[in-house]
């Protein structure tokens, strides 16, 4: 047989794709979100209590959230899924039975906390030092000029990055398969993967990679908009003039000034 013939009955057999098709749509996309979001939120507040404890004064904070973030960045995403779903799993069955897919999810969500923790302790640091003075200047705690004042500013700035980071939480959600999850918890590799071994054709694996494209080169492109968009600051088109002050036209507009907090 042709090679070429071959290599394309291996890869682009159209009947296995749409055989795998529905199940990847109704059971594997659902799940590969479910896994992904859920895991960038619980990481991302996670994170921002390591960027906070990471930045603090006071040493028994920031030495315990930079050993948590070399760790979980250090070891390989397969081995921290592997370590806490078994390494868990007494406790899970304690909890809600023979189910991995908590657990999957907590490993995940582990693995992310370290990384935007990281993300969101660069975008607070990246805050001049002039808006925690001023805040400082008007009355605010020094924790309320964090809460109110530097890290609604230092998160702003690094929303790209944390949707790439929710690019990466996709792809590794797929790391998930390795604890065994339920006919009706699998994602989309594991689906695929699965339909592949049945039939010893890999087109419903490569469609499984469509489907993962089909989720992150948008989000991709996503990033790289938000990104020119928060280089480039929102520009004033029309001149105003209020109250004696003149906006330039084309001017890139300044950001909010920090909240006054009301005296008792």
């Amino acid at each position: 047989m042709d090679p070429l013939s071959t290599l394309w009955e291996t890869f682009f057999d159209w009947d296995s794709m749409r055989e795998a098709l529905p199940e990847m749509l109704t059971v594997g996309l659902p799940n590969t979100l479910i896994l992904a979001l859920s895991a960038a939120l619980l990481g991302s507040v996670l994170g921002l209590l390591l960027a906070v404890a990471g930045i603090s004064r006071t040493r028994w904070l920031r030495w315990p959230a930079r050993v948590y973030t070399d760790v979980f960045r250090g070891l390989p995403a397969a081995a921290t899924i592997l370590l806490i779903g078994v390494g868990l799993a007494p406790f899970g069955m304690q909890v809600w039975g023979p189910n991995p897919y908590p657990l999957g999810i907590l490993a995940l969500s582990l693995i992310a906390a370290a990384y935007i923790g990281e993300i969101f302790r660069a975008g607070i640091q990246s805050v001049e030092a002039a808006q925690l003075e001023g805040a400082r200047a008007l009355g605010f705690s020094w924790g309320e000029a964090m809460r109110l004042v530097i890290v609604p500013q230092g998160v702003r700035r690094v929303l790209p990055a944390w949707v790439n980071q929710l690019i990466a939480l996709i792809k590794d959600s797929s790391l998930v398969y390795f604890l065994g999850l339920l006919a009706s918890q699998r994602e989309l590799f594991r689906i695929g993967q699965d339909y592949a071994a049945n039939t010893g054709n890999q087109s419903a694996l490569l469609l499984a990679g469509l489907c993962y494209l089909a989720l992150t080169v948008p989000l991709t492109h996503a990033v790289n908009a938000i990104d020119r968009r928060l280089r480039q600051g929102r520009a004033v088109t029309v001149a105003e003039e209020d109250d004696g002050g003149l906006a330039v036209a084309g001017s890139t507009a300044l950001p909010p000034a920090a909240p006054t907090r009301k005296e008792p």
